[in-house]
């Protein structure tokens, strides 16, 4: 899953990502809007924007899954789509832009 960052402005470091693809599905579908914090402490069971590390320029949405030495596990929330940690390994921490806070649904949705 890809999600476009638009970063905010303000004093508070607040922006808005939108989800693009299926593999946080069922928590997040195409389009859903995402509020995020960005820097701060992330936690396990975080769902989390990253930047791929096969491809900086790629921000990606997944769950913190768990601290490994070279950074944070972070794993699709559907098991089916491939671009997770199964793939490139543990992502370092600067790599860990911002932590989700609440999805904004797009209208007409349930």
């Amino acid at each position: 899953m890809r999600a476009r960052r638009e970063r905010g402005t303000g004093l508070i470091p607040l922006g808005i990502a939108v989800v693009s693809g299926v593999s946080m599905v069922p928590t997040y579908d195409d389009g859903d809007r995402l509020l995020v914090r960005y820097g701060g402490r992330v936690r396990a069971g975080d769902a989390v924007l990253a930047r791929d590390p096969r491809l900086p320029e790629r921000i990606l949405v997944k769950r913190a899954a768990r601290r490994e030495p070279g950074g944070w596990w972070l794993l699709a929330d559907n098991p089916y789509a491939p671009g997770d940690s199964r793939q490139f390994g543990a992502v370092p921490d600067e790599l860990v832009l911002g932590r989700v806070l609440l999805r904004l649904r797009r209208r007409g949705r349930d």
